[in-house]
């Protein structure tokens, strides 16, 4: 496989990335594609955020014809498309209030804020402690990453933001021991991403939202990763009949385009008054013609069903890999088109394995090795990459069965 072509200087980015010694100059669908036209399978969608696989032609061509408009004008003035994207996700879903970001860290920003808000406006600014659960991510800014806990991301950038309370995930007793007169809300991912494609029962989910309505706390769901379809319905509560009190969402409401929102009900948003959150890039022109486009897709009649239907072809020919590799896959994990392997080797060597072959797949948390193909896959194209994850198994497991060196 291609891989970056050398540079006679080292780089200047900062070193902050792992990076894998290959470079993509195009795509096509589920497809990227390197400048000396080698083909990958591209089944992590840049982190679930290519909802609609590269070079969509009714993104390009609306993204092109906004960029021959107007770029950016700031929230000093009228924002037309942004209205107009608002009132779609308003309609869409139980929210009654959308403010647009850049970025998923942004609305998560956006989030604990409007809780913290909520009950300042009420008369009690005691209450700003939010309780989030272990192997959580939301973002990596001085909030986010406190919100998150986990170490690794907040060593180094001490003291850790206050206001945050971790919890076991899915424990009752510890959850109910934590929320005290100074608790504003709950946090929480409905499947954790980045923590390992563990999926939330609904049950749990349930005790949340009773628990929100019993001591008069937010919810908020992070939908980062999970929205827009992702894991077969339009956002991943709608499977059990959940409802958040706010929301934020990210990566493929842009389907590429950097963008995000949070999403409220009008209590929920009621202390967010005239000055109190603001963005410069927030909700610009470009970002909301493509999130608008996104939603012409997304939301077109049956297109939901076809992620369900694809999704379940795949979880079919994942089962039969695990079956094939026992010594190398240990368990499926995840809901529509966002699932992991949870592996008993090295997720890494997997990652890298797979990319020999011609696939793409991101590395998460627990050992866990994500697939967040594009939702315009098609049924060739899961078939395709079923045989390229049974030869990157093949490959993982005859190193396991190598002799050691003399």
């Amino acid at each position: 496989m291609a891989s970056v072509s050398a540079s006679a200087a080292p780089s200047v980015l900062l070193p902050t990335y792992a990076r894998a010694p290959v470079a993509f100059e195009r795509g096509e669908g589920a497809w990227a594609i390197t400048a000396d036209g080698t083909r990958y399978l591209d089944f992590g969608a840049g982190i679930a955020v290519n909802a609609l696989g590269h070079a969509h032609p009714h993104l390009v061509k609306t993204l092109t014809e906004q960029a021959g408009k107007i770029w950016h004008t700031s929230n000093l003035y009228g924002a037309p498309d942004g209205e107009r994207l608002a009132r779609r996700l308003c309609e869409a879903t139980f929210a009654e209030r959308v403010f647009f970001t850049n970025s998923g860290a942004e609305a998560n920003e956006c989030a604990i804020k409007m809780a913290r808000k909520y009950h300042a406006a009420k008369g009690h600014p005691e209450r700003y402690r939010i309780i989030t659960f272990e192997g959580a991510f939301h973002g990596r800014t001085l909030a986010t990453i406190a919100a998150g806990g986990q170490q690794k991301y907040i060593d180094g950038f001490g003291p850790k933001v206050d206001g945050f309370d971790q919890v076991p995930l899915d424990d009752e007793a510890a959850l109910r021991a934590a929320i005290t007169p100074e608790t504003a809300a709950l946090m929480i991912e409905p499947i954790q991403g980045e923590g390992g494609l563990r999926t939330v029962p609904g049950r749990f989910l349930k005790l949340l939202r009773a628990l929100c309505d019993e001591h008069g706390l937010m919810l908020i769901f992070d939908e980062i990763q999970t929205g827009v379809g992702r894991t077969g319905q339009f956002f991943a509560h709608e499977h059990h009949g959940v409802t958040p009190d706010i929301m934020s969402v990210a990566k493929g409401i842009g389907g590429g385009f950097p963008m995000g929102a949070c999403l409220a009900t009008e209590e929920a948003a009621s202390g967010m008054t005239l000055g109190t959150h603001g963005t410069t890039f927030g909700g610009n022109p470009l970002a909301m013609a493509v999130g608008n486009a996104v939603l012409d897709v997304v939301l077109e009649p049956g297109f939901i069903d076809h992620v369900r239907q694809t999704a379940l072809r795949l979880k079919q020919s994942l089962a039969e890999l695990k079956d094939r590799h026992p010594d190398v896959i240990a368990e499926i994990r995840g809901e529509g088109l966002m699932l992991g392997l949870k592996l008993h080797t090295l997720n890494t060597e997997f990652v890298s394995e797979a990319r020999a072959q011609g696939i793409l797949v991101v590395g998460a948390g627990d050992n866990v090795v994500r697939l967040l193909p594009p939702l315009i896959i098609s049924d060739a194209e899961v078939a395709e990459a079923a045989l390229r994850l049974d030869k990157a198994a093949s490959a993982v497991e005859a190193g396991l069965k190598r002799p050691a060196a003399e």
